[in-house]
């Protein structure tokens, strides 16, 4: 799980390039959101929520994966 501990918080809606709007959040991901048609959505526990109801591509059921721990 070490390995993604310099990931930080790219929520609550996941935008890449361009559209990285609302990706200001620097604190460290812990989960890791699978997406269809996208690389996976990497959050912190306070954007895990929001991600997966404003992010876009979210699978349904969501796929969620811990990456790293507080």
């Amino acid at each position: 799980m070490s390995v993604h501990r310099t990931a930080l918080c790219r929520g609550p809606y996941g935008g890449e390039g361009a559209q990285a709007d609302g990706t200001d959040c620097s604190d460290s991901a812990v989960f890791e959101i699978a997406r269809h048609g996208r690389p996976p959505l990497r959050v912190c526990p306070v954007h895990l929520g929001p991600a997966l109801l404003m992010a876009s591509g979210v699978l349904w059921p969501p796929e969620i994966t811990l990456i790293g721990r507080p």
